[in-house]
């Protein structure tokens, strides 16, 4: 008995550590790695707009709510996720006119996202490392608009620099960096796959959120998961992509540790908080489809 309980370990063992190596070998094509470095408390480089002039407080959809943070969703000590945090930049990043995305406040929200896969385990840091090196690219991309504009003797950073989704857009179109028949470095191209990924955690904290089913068993954080993949990201992954995708839904923590990055003990409790932060992840998401539907650029290679 001793020896096949040996066996099975190990079997499971070289599975998780056969897909992490091919995880790792098939993100290395996704985007060239980037250097990082510190900025503050968030990635480097940073948008030198929104260092020097602090956010003003958006008038939100109504769906959305208050731009602070409801006491429902606490401060968590002690942990790099807080989920009042990323509440607050989500909801910062409703531009007034009730379209645009602002998109410093929309990359801090992926900093507290991407401080959340992190929370998970080896496995999932990995695929989280390619989703920071999508913010840091756009952040470059903006800090060299940024600079260009200056040199060519544009009127300040806010008219050089990426303020929000639209202005990015508009830019990179009038620049001839978008390509709709190859892969490009652009800022939309890396924001649609932003844009997908926001789309996969949406649908696994819906899971979350969710009671049991007729049988009255929770779904585990990997049936989720894959769940959620199967409509925001396998569509656009090839098949080694997908199939080493299973293995890091494998080696997802149970319902109660996530329960816990989002400060609460119990399902009951989770619930409302869950709904919170999905309620404007959904406003942020949609406003972003839009933009991307309205450019055509929701299928760029």
């Amino acid at each position: 008995m001793m020896v096949f309980l040996r066996r099975t370990l190990l079997l499971r063992y070289l599975l998780l550590s056969t897909g992490l190596a091919l995880l790792l070998f098939l993100t290395s094509f996704w985007l060239p790695q980037g250097e990082q470095r510190d900025c503050g408390s968030v990635w480097q480089p940073c948008l030198t707009y929104y260092i020097q002039t602090p956010l003003a407080p958006p008038i939100l959809d109504e769906r959305a709510g208050s731009d602070e943070a409801p006491p429902l969703v606490k401060e968590c000590p002690g942990q790099t996720f807080q989920a009042r945090k990323l509440l607050q930049f989500l909801r910062s990043s409703l531009a007034e006119d009730g379209e645009d995305v602002l998109l410093e406040p929309y990359l801090l929200s992926w900093d507290q996202l991407l401080n959340f896969m992190e929370s998970l385990g080896t496995m999932v840091s990995f695929f989280s490392q390619k989703v920071r090196e999508k913010t840091e690219l756009i952040r470059q991309l903006s800090l060299k608009r940024s600079s260009e504009s200056q040199a060519a003797g544009s009127s300040g950073l806010r008219t050089g620099a990426y303020r929000s989704v639209r202005s990015m857009v508009e830019a990179e179109l009038q620049a001839g960096m978008v390509s709709f028949s190859r892969r490009t470095d652009s800022g939309c191209r890396t924001l649609l796959r932003l844009h997908r990924s926001l789309l996969w955690l949406k649908l696994m904290l819906e899971g979350l959120s969710e009671g049991p089913d007729a049988e009255g068993r929770f779904k585990t954080p990997g049936e989720l998961s894959r769940d959620a993949y199967k409509v925001a990201l396998a569509p656009h992954h090839p098949w080694m992509l997908r199939q080493a995708a299973e293995i890091v839904f494998l080696a997802l923590p149970d319902r109660e540790y996530f329960l816990q990055l989002v400060c609460v003990q119990k399902q009951e409790e989770a619930t409302p908080v869950l709904r919170i932060i999905i309620h404007t992840l959904s406003v942020v998401h949609t406003r972003t489809q839009r933009l991307l539907a309205k450019y055509n650029m929701l299928e760029l290679p």
